[in-house]
C-alpha cells in the first residue's frame, strides 16, 4: 500500500479521466462511477480523482472550490520516460504550464538531476512530471 495518495476534487470526472488516462498514460486501478471516483496509477505513483457533488466532498467551508483548484500546490510525479507523455500532450494540442527543462537540486554533497515539465490538469492542479537524470557533485 502506498504511504501517500493525493485525492483531487474534480469538476468533471469524464474530462479528467480523458486527460489522465488518454493523454498522460495513467491506468485506472479501480473506480466507482456512481460516486464519480477513480483510483489511478502511473508506474509507482498513485492518484485519486473524485467528482464534486457526487458522494462525499471535502470542502472545509462548505463552499464549492474556485477554479483553478489546488492553488499553491504542485505534485511531482516520477516516470521512467517523459517522451510518450510529451508527444501525447503535443498531439492533443495542450499547453505546458512550465516547459521541459533539466534541473539539478542539491541534496547534501550531491546534486540530483531530473528532466521535468509542469502541466495543469482540466481543473488547474499543477502536475510536475520528472525523469531521473543521475547525480553529480555539488557545483561550486
Amino acid at each position: 500500500m502506498t504511504a501517500l495518495v493525493p485525492e483531487f476534487a474534480v469538476s468533471d470526472i469524464k474530462q479528467s479521466l480523458e486527460f489522465y488516462v488518454s493523454v498522460l498514460g495513467f491506468e485506472i486501478k479501480y473506480q466507482r462511477p456512481e460516486e464519480g471516483f477513480a483510483y489511478l496509477n502511473i508506474g509507482a505513483a498513485e492518484l485519486m480523482l473524485d467528482q464534486l457533488n457526487l458522494g462525499r466532498d471535502f470542502n472545509i467551508d462548505e463552499k464549492p472550490p474556485a477554479h483553478p483548484f489546488g492553488r499553491g500546490l504542485n505534485v511531482q510525479i516520477k516516470v521512467d520516460d517523459l517522451a510518450p507523455m510529451l508527444n501525447a500532450i503535443k498531439t492533443g494540442g495542450l499547453k505546458l504550464y512550465l516547459p521541459l527543462e533539466e534541473k539539478y537540486y542539491r541534496k547534501d554533497d550531491v546534486e540530483i538531476g531530473q528532466s521535468q515539465f509542469v502541466i495543469a490538469d482540466p481543473d488547474g492542479y499543477l502536475l510536475r512530471f520528472c525523469q531521473f537524470l543521475g547525480t553529480r557533485p555539488v557545483s561550486k
